[in-house]
């Protein structure tokens, strides 16, 4: 007898943080196609996740925002049972200190290329959805339901984001695809330490430090996200978790 085929899930934005986070949490369940620009952290976390269970690893180091590239990159998947859109950038100002550049390339990343590479993955969600079901997850932000001085081009990105879920979501639900935003807090990650230091030079203060120094317990850890992100995806069909908000305890 052969064993039952394992699901296959491809993560964005893999390399680091919620990325990473997730694929750890996926790998019991899905074998992976893990995404990122860093090829040799990819590289160094499918070696980790191979060697701990048994399940198959695919690296894919791209820049999403390149269409061709990305279009040859995603040639050949023509089955896959998720879709974790982890890959997203933040950067920061006020509206009176964002150029039109700022905008452009945090839309890209942030919706553009989110859009595009479902767009491209469409008929492989497709074919599992007829079959056991599949789903997209985005991983959005609390940017992304509200908006606060100085997030301006971040969180309209994020409002976009959220957008293209609402509209893939009531495209879909006749080819058995889901469609999960998962909003999360503060997290723990490089990013974080960067939007830390940018408000304590803008002159504000930050719940992110203690002592003066960077202090990640403040925030959420990668893996309470992906946590989230795993509920979404192992709810049974009957259930459709469409909006997760997750925000730090205290």
């Amino acid at each position: 007898m052969t064993a039952p085929r394992r699901p296959l899930a491809l993560i964005t934005g893999a390399s680091r943080g919620i990325g990473a986070a997730t694929a750890r949490l996926l790998a019991p369940r899905y074998d992976l196609v893990l995404g990122g620009r860093d090829e040799k952290q990819l590289e160094s976390l499918a070696g980790e996740l191979t060697e701990a269970g048994p399940v198959a690893v695919r690296t894919l180091a791209v820049e999403l925002t390149d269409d061709d590239a990305l279009a040859t990159a995603l040639d050949g998947i023509d089955r896959l049972d998720a879709l974790v859109h982890s890959a997203g950038i933040g950067e920061l100002g006020t509206v009176a200190q964002t150029p039109a550049q700022t905008w452009r390339h945090q839309f890209d990343v942030n919706v553009v290329a989110v859009a595009e590479t479902t767009r491209l993955l469409l008929p492989a969600l497709r074919a599992a959805g007829a079959d056991t079901g599949a789903d997209v997850v985005l991983v959005n932000s609390g940017s992304g339901l509200t908006a606060r001085a100085g997030w301006g081009s971040y969180a309209a990105s994020k409002f976009a984001l959220r957008a293209f879920g609402e509209a893939l979501r009531a495209e879909e639900p006749g080819h058995g695809i889901r469609v999960t935003s998962v909003h999360p807090g503060r997290v723990d990650t490089a990013m974080q330490e960067r939007v830390v230091a940018h408000e304590r030079s803008a002159g504000g203060t930050s719940t992110g430090t203690a002592g003066g120094e960077y202090d990640g317990s403040r925030f959420l850890r990668p893996e309470s996200v992906g946590a989230a992100i795993l509920a979404a995806l192992t709810a049974t069909r009957d259930a459709h978790l469409t909006e997760i908000v997750v925000r730090p305890q205290g």
